[in-house]
């Protein structure tokens, strides 16, 4: 009677050929104008580990990977509204967080660090989750 409905499409992005279907998992989700991004690590296309030991570029490996994937769907960081950091060591990871000036010029997101007992693979140090949003 009058009522409308809004359609939200659904996209999904996979990162790696099989990666997401070895572990089970989606690696970003868009549903109408939110985007949802699993944790990005630092490995490469067939799921090994990349920069082991290296914190600081384990941490820019994520962003790089994480920024594939806001422009794969026409976002920035400037857009991301949550981030969660999971990191096995969070005095060293807290030593080098002013890097994520580079990547948020206008506002930092709502987020969580989190300090882990381990991630998906050994060796890995740091994971980072993130949430987008793009305002109409």
């Amino acid at each position: 009677m009058g009522r409308h409905c809004k359609r939200r499409l659904l996209s999904i992005f996979y990162s790696g050929p099989g990666l997401e279907k070895t572990y089970g998992y989606s690696h970003a989700v868009k549903i109408g104008d939110d985007l949802k991004i699993s944790g990005a690590v630092s490995m490469d296309s067939v799921g090994n580990l990349t920069a082991a030991g290296n914190m600081d570029q384990q941490m820019k490996n994520c962003y790089g990977d994480l920024d594939k994937i806001l422009k794969h769907y026409g976002y920035t960081f400037d857009d991301v509204v949550a981030e969660n950091v999971y990191t096995t060591n969070m005095a060293e990871f807290i030593k080098i967080s002013a890097y994520r000036n580079s990547i948020y010029k206008k506002q930092f997101p709502t987020g969580t660090w989190l300090e882990v007992k381990g991630l998906a693979l050994q060796g890995q140090l740091i994971e980072i989750d993130m949430e987008a949003h793009k305002a109409k």
